[in-house]
């Protein structure tokens, strides 16, 4: 079987991309077989590597790819969250496709369709440059018939008050990508964007808490990757400053369906960051998002609330200017084998990224 690596900027890891056809079907045996590939990727100094795609073209009249996401967690090779998904890791996937000859070679002006199947999100990913190792995209999470915004809130309400970090914390949980987890970093003793980014392990310990009784709540495990979770505030320059967590810490700048699900938020009545929204004048259109690594501009498209009982409903969210490296393919030969220089080679590509 034939690997490759790719590393979406923004990422807190490359991801490691496989062929789904050549991987078993059923869920045991899959796991074991790619427990074993963790293992071989470690061997080669890639242990940081926790973001895996199981790709191959789509049987569906509507899309180009099929797309399975899975967070490998720390801990233990075989260790493994298939719950949600990464919008990273699909741009990763669309790129290591393309050059692998699994799909056309992207040119500019692209568009390639993306079923992911944890959890049936449609995406789809227009290429805005090409070069020869990389590739810059705008990527639309599509829904096939508008989303009301009460399927966008797992908990049934856009305000939940969680027993967590010794107390009582309210967050938003909202689903759109991923679930996440939004509380206003203010209520955490955080009062601006400066203090949210200096901000170390204390806070990181107290979001893990909030985050471990959202999952509680959800009657998710409490080890695994979802939901996420993000401490937010009104930015210095406009717009909503995040603090993302990621596995196994703090996520350099925000996942691409973090950026997604916090401007899906901002559209949604009473949620943490709508209300953050309008103290600044951010509440429609275009918003920034803007994190310790950078900054990331989203738009959520949604229908205005009506009649009684009409709500509002998501259609579509877009994130533009995206870039994406292919870092190298490799054989994945038998458990043990000892010839590691390629792997090892591209790996030390990607902790250079």
């Amino acid at each position: 079987m034939i690997g490759h690596l790719a590393y979406a900027a923004g990422a807190p890891c490359p991801t490691f991309v496989l062929d789904a056809a050549r991987l078993p079907r059923e869920e045991e045996p899959l796991l074991a077989r790619l427990a074993q590939a963790r293992e071989y990727l470690a061997s080669a100094g890639g242990a940081h590597v926790l973001k895996i795609a199981l790709i191959e073209p789509s049987t569906h009249p509507m899309f180009d790819l099929d797309y399975r996401f899975v967070q490998a967690l720390p801990g233990a090779p075989d260790r493994f969250d298939l719950r949600g998904s990464c919008g990273h890791s699909v741009l990763a996937s669309v790129l290591a496709a393309s050059r692998s000859g699994m799909l056309p070679r992207l040119v500019p002006g692209a568009r390639v369709r993306v079923r992911v199947r944890n959890n049936g999100d449609s995406v789809v990913c227009e290429a805005e440059r090409v070069g020869r190792d990389e590739a810059g995209f705008t990527v639309t999470f599509v829904q096939p018939s508008p989303v009301p915004f009460s399927h966008l809130l797992p908990a049934g309400r856009p305000g939940t008050v969680l027993a967590a970090d010794g107390g009582s914390v309210e967050v938003s949980l909202v689903a759109s990508a991923n679930t996440y987890a939004f509380v206003d970093a203010r209520a955490l003793g955080v009062p601006d964007q400066a203090a949210l980014f200096r901000a170390g392990g204390e806070l990181l310990e107290r979001l893990e808490s909030i985050r471990g009784a959202a999952a509680d709540l959800l009657g998710w495990p409490r080890d695994g990757a979802f939901p996420k979770i993000a401490a937010v505030l009104p930015g210095m320059d406009g717009g909503i400053a995040a603090r993302a967590v990621t596995v196994p810490g703090w996520h350099p700048s925000i996942a691409l369906t973090g950026a997604v699900c916090l401007g899906s938020a901002v559209r949604i009545p009473g949620t943490v960051p709508w209300l953050i929204a309008r103290e600044r004048g951010t509440a429609d259109g275009l918003m920034d998002i803007t994190t310790a690594g950078g900054r990331t501009a989203v738009s959520a498209v949604t229908t205005a609330a009506g009649a009684p009982g009409d709500e509002g409903a998501l259609l579509w969210a877009t994130v533009a200017h995206k870039h994406v490296t292919f870092q190298g393919s490799f054989a994945l030969p038998p458990l043990g084998h000892p010839q590691y220089e390629e792997v090892a080679r591209c790996l030390a590509l990607s902790v250079a990224a």
